[in-house]
């Protein structure tokens, strides 16, 4: 999702690494899905999710942690969360929240954590893709086949230590995502940082809304999040083709890999909207279109679904009203707990699995 302006209100974009094997989605409509690449296909005979709610959330460094977008854990089981202020932050064993590292800026998006060094990538909307350690942050990559590398979204590691990159939108800038997504036309990208040449191609083109990232546990596939659907990529095509329908009929449109909640969709306002020969100009017009479109601000519903590898529904976190969080933008899985970002929160949330 794309980034907010200060204050932000109604802007923001899930690929989160889902401990231990499956990866989260980020939805628009305020949902994550958390898919465990390492269950079995789930029966027929249970089909209904298990629902539960996000009663008993713990809310780490209230106050402190500033509209975080994403939250990511490293191989020594570190906590990081990229702030809208700039800030690289983690979390130390005594639950607080530690400024480790300043990025000028207030774009930065998706993070994910490598795996041989260690290292932090951060999505910069503005910047490109960047890496983060004790030594600093550098600019792995600003351009793409000659052309500025802008909207990067979420990016997740292969075993390789190839990078893979979602581009929300090639035509709009992050502040007009909207206009992106009201337009409906596929201007996302996914794209493949190669860190031998330290160079970047294209995968796919033609994506609506690249949104999340993530790899499937043998890594043989990736799963992108686009408007309304997720789409699976093969790393290997073989006789497949290159893209095919991995969940779609979601109540929203997806956003990032983590499997998180984002933006909720409002499908009648977006189809008013399409109907009109000059969207760009309605909007403009009557910029109160755009929260029906999209609500995304404290009072968004939040909902994380876990998902099998078949795409089935498994459970379900609800917060309907949004009195524990709104608008959660990624979801993670570690040690017993789900990590929750958001960027109308200024906390990290921490729910107990029961």
């Amino acid at each position: 999702m794309p980034p907010k302006s200060t204050p932000r209100t109604t802007e923001r974009t899930s690929s989160k690494f889902w401990m231990p094997s499956g990866f989260m989605l980020a939805c628009l409509l305020a949902f994550t899905l958390q898919i465990f690449f390492s269950l079995p296909p789930v029966s027929s005979d249970s089909l209904l999710p298990m629902i539960s709610t996000f009663q008993g959330l713990i809310k780490l460094g209230e106050g402190v942690v500033n509209y975080p977008e994403d939250v990511a854990v490293d191989r020594n089981g570190v906590v990081y969360t990229a702030t809208r202020d700039g800030w690289i932050m983690r979390l130390q064993n005594n639950g607080t929240w530690k400024n480790w590292k300043l990025i000028h800026s207030q774009t930065l998006l998706g993070i994910t954590t490598t795996k041989e060094k260690n290292n932090l990538i951060v999505c910069d909307s503005d910047k490109g893709l960047l890496k983060v350690s004790e030594n600093g942050v550098t600019v792995l990559a600003s351009h793409v086949t000659g052309s500025k590398l802008r909207f990067a979204n979420d990016v997740i590691e292969a075993s390789d230590g190839s990078l893979y990159i979602t581009v929300s939108s090639t035509k709009f800038a992050p502040k007009a995502y909207y206009l992106d997504l009201v337009e409906g036309e596929p201007h996302g990208q996914l794209l493949r940082y190669d860190p031998s040449s330290k160079q970047v191609s294209i995968v796919l083109e033609g994506l609506y809304f690249a949104n999340g990232v993530a790899l499937s546990k043998h890594g043989d596939f990736v799963v992108v999040c686009e408007s309304w659907k997720c789409i699976k990529h093969w790393l290997k095509l073989g006789d497949k083709r290159d893209r095919e329908i991995f969940i779609e009929n979601l109540p929203g449109g997806p956003d990032n890999i983590n499997l998180a909640p984002d933006v909720q969709m409002n499908s009648s306002a977006v189809e008013t909207v399409h109907s009109s020969k000059n969207r760009k100009q309605l909007l403009e017009e009557h910029p109160e279109l755009i929260n029906q479109l999209m609500s995304t601000g404290k009072g968004a519903a939040a909902k994380v679904v876990k998902v099998s590898a078949n795409g089935s529904i498994i459970r379900e976190f609800n917060d309907p009203n949004a009195k524990n969080i709104s608008f959660v933008t990624s979801a993670l899985e570690f040690q017993g707990n789900l990590y929750l970002a958001s960027i109308n929160s200024n906390f990290i949330g921490k729910l107990p699995l029961k």
